[in-house]
């Protein structure tokens, strides 16, 4: 999957010159439409993911397609740390445009921080369980 999408770095663009152009008393609006269009498209983009993913899984009987080891699907991990990274992504959206618009380029580094704070606290807390799954699977 492309990081860079070459229609959405074109709709910026167009949203960009139609601010220019019809000045900011037009710049709510503007980003509206073009924070609806960045939140359908990465909402195709999570589904799109999540789709492959379970294909993935119903043809394996494992998360990644994987044969062994590692902690196994039924107990929820794989589901948890999907569940909780498209949640943060979907809801890092909303959130930065309401940073930004309101504080900033300070908001939005304050809000993006507390994003990858919360992931970073999620996965260590992911790692722990991994590590203790593996030990009390090797004892």
């Amino acid at each position: 999957m492309a990081t860079h999408d070459p229609e959405l770095a074109d709709e910026l663009d167009a949203t960009l010159r139609a601010r220019k152009d019809l000045g900011p008393e037009y710049e709510t609006e503007l980003t509206d439409a073009f924070l609806e269009k960045l939140e359908r498209t990465v909402d195709q983009r999570v589904r799109r993911g999540l789709a492959q993913a379970q294909l993935q899984v119903a043809r394996s009987g494992r998360p990644y397609g994987g044969s062994g080891g590692g902690v196994p699907f039924g107990d929820g991990t794989f589901a948890a740390r999907f569940g909780f990274a498209t949640v943060s992504l979907v809801l890092a959206v909303p959130l930065s445009a309401i940073a930004a618009v309101n504080t900033g380029l300070l908001g939005l580094l304050a809000c993006w921080a507390g994003i990858v704070g919360v992931n970073a606290v999620h996965a260590k807390g992911f790692a722990a369980l991994l590590r203790r799954a593996r030990h009390d699977g090797a004892a």
